[in-house]
Formats: C-alpha cells, sequence, structure tokens
C-alpha cells in the first residue's frame, strides 16, 4: 500500500513536469518558449493541488516521495 494517497491527476501533472523539463533540458530544444510556459503551468497546478490541504499532503515527505515515485516511473519506462 502506497504511503501517501496521491490523486491520478497529481501523479499526471508531475510525470507531465519531467517530461516538459527533459525535453526543455536537451542542447538547442524546440519550441523552448512553450515548453518554459507549459512548466509553469505545470508547476502552479502541482504546487496548488488540493492534496496538499490534506492531513497526508502536510508532510513534506509526500512531495519528495511523489517526485521519487514519478521518477522511478519514468526511469522504468526507459529500461
Amino acid at each position: 500500500m502506497d504511503r501517501f494517497p496521491f490523486p491520478d491527476d497529481l501523479i499526471a501533472a508531475q510525470r507531465e513536469w519531467h517530461a516538459a523539463y527533459r525535453a526543455l533540458a536537451v542542447p538547442r530544444p524546440r519550441h523552448a518558449t512553450e515548453l518554459r510556459r507549459r512548466l509553469l503551468l505545470l508547476s502552479v497546478r502541482i504546487e496548488w493541488h488540493p492534496f496538499w490541504s490534506t492531513p497526508a499532503g502536510w508532510s513534506p515527505a509526500a512531495r519528495v516521495e511523489l517526485r521519487r515515485m514519478t521518477a522511478e516511473a519514468r526511469n522504468a519506462d526507459a529500461a
């Protein structure tokens, strides 16, 4: 069982954030302005998600766990 009950939309937003960040991190990215805007939009969506107002979301460890969980999924996709 997961330690934090993250909503699916929050997980999806964090995964999209990672994808946008990776696309922006390549040398001479295409559509850099659009990627920056997307990254900003996703950052706001993640930061102000209602989950963080719940008791499960109060812990700073929850934010770390969300990043770790989505990074693991990203690494599994690459393998």
